[in-house]
Parts: structure tokens; C-alpha cells; sequence
């Protein structure tokens, strides 16, 4: 579904990523995880067309995508949260996910102007489509909220929702649970595993290891942006070389 070959990343004299590769399978759950300042957000920023990297490939279902714009890239089906959430706070909580099927929308701003018959049966379908997406993640009755006005959790499903909205083949989750407590990063957990049941593959970077073992069925571990180890859950938390990265070790 997803691969990275050679990925570096250099800015200015420091090495912020050095000679990443990994693939995503299509359908798996895949944590990418690491100690801060490892290059885990540099990585997604390239693979999601907000950084252009200083060497190497991304493939996205067999196709070098790399350098594409966040905006094509939704378009291939690929999305992002971010982990600071990302929202139009002066919009409602329905108007956010609306806007997250752009790539869905056909019409023109004259005939918006205009207000064609279409362009009006277009948003209506884009209404009651977005509104499946609030149900989805649980937070349909906060649609005429407005952004700016949610606590911390429900926006985090906001944005999710949002991303969701696009019909991805694949989204990659800057520290979902980041700033969640125990109640709802439960939930969070079971809202990745439904996303994969619909059919979208999930690469998350997360610093909740408890989160990371129970829903990943993959993971990639970087330290100094390089990659240390990759393999399931088990594989991982038996690496001596991950344990050394995460809690250092006598000489």
C-alpha cells in the first residue's frame, strides 16, 4: 500500500532522517514509534508532501508520489490528523467535515454563486454524507457545535471524522492519544480497529506503548532518524536494542 525507500531528510547541517525504508501493507494497523527527536513527524510531513525530502521515494500503491502536494495526495487517498489538532474553529463541528469532502465536490464557484440546481443537490449529498462520519466516530450530536467550543477529545474525533470524510485508502495518525485520558483513548482504540475493518489502512506515530501493542499488528521503530527495528508487537517489546533506545543501558 505504502512504502518509503531511502527517505533523508537534512536540514541545514543536521540529519533529521537518514536512509528510512519501510512498507505498509494494505488492511494492517502499523505504529511507527520512537524516543522524541527520533524523526517520526519529519517522516510523516514527507510521506503526506509537507516537506520534499532530500533523498529517497515514496510509493503509494506502486506510484512515486513523492513531492505531490497534500491536496493530490488526499485525492490519491492518502490523509492525515496532526498532532496538534488542526481545526476551523469558526465552523460548526458538521461544517469541518463537509469541508474534508472537497475532493468529492464537483462544482464551480460560479455556479455556486448562481446556485444551480446541481451545485444545491451536490452539498446536500455532501450534508448527509459528512453526517455518516460524525456517527462513525461518535460525536453526531455535537454537529451544529461550533469547532472552537469542543474539549480536547471531541476534537481530536473531529479531526479524525474530517480526514475520514475523503474516503482514504490510507491514514497516517499524528499521536492520536496524545492529551486523551484513559476513557477516551479506549475509545480511540476501537474507532482504529473499526477504521480498518471498513477497509483503510492506519500508520500511527504514538508514544502510548499500551495503545501502540494492542491495536498494531506492525511496528516501526526509529531512533536518531534511523530505522532501529521493524516487526509485530512481540518482536519489538523482546528488542534489546529497542529497550536500550527507549531506557538506555549499563556499558
Amino acid at each position: 500500500m505504502l512504502e518509503v525507500s531511502g527517505i533523508s531528510q537534512v536540514f541545514g547541517g543536521v540529519t533529521a532522517l537518514d536512509r528510512v525504508s519501510f512498507g505498509i501493507t494494505k488492511g494492517d494497523i502499523t505504529g511507527v514509534i520512537g524516543p522524541n527527536g527520533a524523526g517520526k513527524t519529519t517522516l510523516f510531513n514527507i510521506i503526506t508532501g509537507i516537506y520534499t525530502q532530500t533523498a529517497g521515494k515514496v510509493r503509494l500503491a506502486g506510484t512515486d508520489v513523492s513531492g505531490l502536494p497534500p491536496e493530490r495526495l488526499a485525492r490519491l487517498g492518502l490523509v492525515r490528523t496532526f498532532q496538534n489538532i488542526e481545526l476551523f474553529s469558526g465552523m460548526t463541528v458538521h461544517e469541518n467535515v463537509m469541508v474534508g469532502m472537497h475532493t468529492k465536490s464537483t462544482s464551480g464557484l460560479l455556479a455556486c454563486a448562481l446556485k444551480m440546481p446541481w451545485c444545491i443537490a451536490e452539498e446536500r449529498r455532501i450534508r448527509e454524507n459528512s453526517m455518516k462520519w460524525l456517527e462513525f466516530t461518535g460525536i453526531s450530536d455535537l454537529a451544529e457545535v461550533t469547532a472552537g467550543n469542543l474539549p480536547f477529545g471531541k476534537g481530536r474525533m473531529l479531526e479524525i471524522a474530517r480526514a475520514l470524510a475523503v474516503e482514504p485508502q490510507i491514514i497516517l495518525m499524528d499521536e492520536p492519544a496524545a492529551g486523551l485520558n484513559n476513557q477516551e483513548t479506549l475509545g480511540l482504540s476501537q474507532l482504529i480497529q473499526r477504521i480498518r475493518e471498513t477497509g483503510i489502512t492506519v500508520v500511527l506515530v504514538e508514544h502510548d506503548m499500551e495503545l501502540v501493542m494492542d491495536i498494531c499488528d506492525r511496528i516501526v521503530v526509529l531512533n536518531l532518524g534511523k530505522k532501529l527495528a521493524e516487526g509485530t508487537p512481540s518482536e519489538i517489546q523482546d528488542n534489546h536494542e529497542v529497550i536500550a533506545a527507549y531506557l538506555g543501558e549499563d556499558e
